[in-house]
């Protein structure tokens, strides 16, 4: 597997301002979905240009999509084989493995963050071909540039505002990838630039929440969707501040839904395999204090790219569901990094959102725990074999140990989410939240079981 250190890139001296796209079918201020904004005001963020009289732009787009670098020549069944997963450092990327999944979520969330109702603020005639135009518009005062400045390097990322207080949500990788000392300055779409504090970080998720010093009063909170609603096939865009581009905007689809992805932690200089597969033994746990980054992703085909971390991932209506965090690239060497190749992956805004409200309460954040550990394995279904997380250990006095789990069951499903290796249960674990209830499908002597436990709060000693 091909692996990279987080690298940086230097600010360009006169930055690309982006071009919006000018009228839109935004719902007005004073509409409950922007929590009764008075009609008398103004809106902070104008149309550039009017656009030219026409029907909507077609679905899907593919704005900005790069072609990876080249690797050496080689068969395209070999190319694929070597796929890695960058973590969108806009300076730079981690490198790490990705293995196929087709589950589902269901973690809790809060309410205090967003537009209030967080009803989605654009009304859209054709659900099959979306007016972006008028999504971009509604969505773009809500996504900001962020640079990070140290005495080693300049980066940027992308970052969401997600309540009026200048609270703003971003990957941690953005926020810890180059450095203690750091200066954290904010730019908002329409120049406006605020120095920020971290609020705080959660690197088990690559999320931080970072707050604006002395906000504007007319900060415009993203309006928040639900990513349980998400559907393989559904129009998505993409809003970030790829390259140093602020202001960038992809469309694409939904290409899959909890994609199990694991990806390095900030401060570590190669990739993790918290799995021991690969060279090390040892096994995964679904709470071992461990600094991988493990994601119930969304994958959409809307072409991110490096600086892109920490953006929006918005449905045609204008609401977020997700935090866009790491892309798919072929093979590359040494320090170069390829850009988009069609194959991005998004945190879960249901995730992104219990985490940010943890970081802004405390601080810190909370993750479920269910007590075991883990290889690949497959066992006997009926007639058939089937793969999944096979239990190597179960702690005492833990949620797994309550439900009755045993060493050597092979977990296949949380709830009705499938699952077929180790990594897929850990991500399916770490995606919900404390307190929340499961159903896990356990084969078993060849026979199918359905236990049930509550997942409870990792502490500092769990292993």
């Amino acid at each position: 597997m091909t692996q990279t250190h987080a690298e940086t890139e230097s600010q360009q001296d006169e930055p690309t301002t982006p071009v919006w796209f000018g009228s839109t079918q935004e719902l007005p201020t004073q509409h409950p979905a922007f929590g009764g904004v008075p009609s008398g005001e103004h809106p902070a963020y104008p149309p550039v240009f009017q656009p030219p009289a026409g029907p909507p732009p077609s679905f899907p787009t593919r704005d900005g999509a790069e072609p990876a670098q080249p690797a050496n020549r080689r068969r395209w069944t070999e190319l694929t084989a070597v796929a890695a997963i960058a973590a969108v450092l806009a300076s730079g990327g981690t490198y790490a493995a990705t293995q196929l999944d087709s589950s589902q979520t269901s973690s809790a969330v809060s309410s205090t963050l967003g537009r209030g109702t967080d009803a989605g603020p654009v009304v859209q005639a054709n659900a099959t071909n979306p007016n972006w135009t008028a999504t971009a518009a509604a969505v773009a005062p809500s996504v900001v540039s962020i640079t990070v400045d140290s005495s080693q390097a300049t980066a940027q990322g992308s970052g969401v505002v997600i309540d009026t207080k200048g609270h703003v949500l971003t990957n941690n990788h953005v926020v810890d990838g180059v450095g203690s000392g750091a200066t954290l300055t904010v730019t908002l779409r329409d120049g406006r630039a605020y120095t920020a504090t971290v609020a705080g970080t959660d690197p088990s998720t690559d999320l931080a929440v970072i707050t604006l010093k002395n906000p504007p009063s007319d900060l415009k909170p993203v309006a928040f969707g639900n990513s349980t609603d998400l559907k393989v096939g559904d129009p998505v865009m993409a809003i970030g501040n790829p390259l140093g581009l602020a202001g960038t905007v992809t469309t694409g689809i939904v290409s899959a839904l909890n994609r199990p992805v694991t990806t390095q932690s900030s401060d570590q200089s190669a990739p993790t395999d918290p799995f021991g597969q690969g060279g090390g033994g040892g096994g995964s746990s679904t709470g071992s204090g461990s600094d991988s980054v493990v994601t119930n992703a969304i994958q959409t085909s809307a072409a991110i790219n490096p600086g892109n971390s920490g953006g929006a991932l918005v449905n045609a209506s204008g609401q977020l569901v997700g935090i866009n965090s790491a892309i798919a690239s072929l093979g590359s060497s040494g320090s170069s990094q390829s850009g988009s190749i069609g194959i991005g992956f998004a945190i879960p805004v249901n995730e992104a959102k219990s985490i940010a409200t943890q970081l802004i309460d405390k601080g810190t954040a909370q993750h479920a725990f269910l007590g075991v550990t883990l290889q690949d394995g497959k066992a006997t279904d009926g007639s058939s074999q089937r793969a999944g997380a096979q239990v190597t250990s179960v702690s005492p006095g833990t949620p797994a140990a309550n439900a009755g789990l045993r060493r050597g069951d092979v977990v296949i499903g949380v709830d009705n989410d499938p699952v077929d290796s180790s990594l897929s249960l850990v991500a399916n674990i770490r995606e919900r939240a404390v307190g929340d209830k499961v159903t896990l499908t356990v084969l078993r002597s060849g026979k199918q079981l359905t236990l049930t436990t509550t997942l409870v709060a990792k502490s500092a000693t769990s292993q």
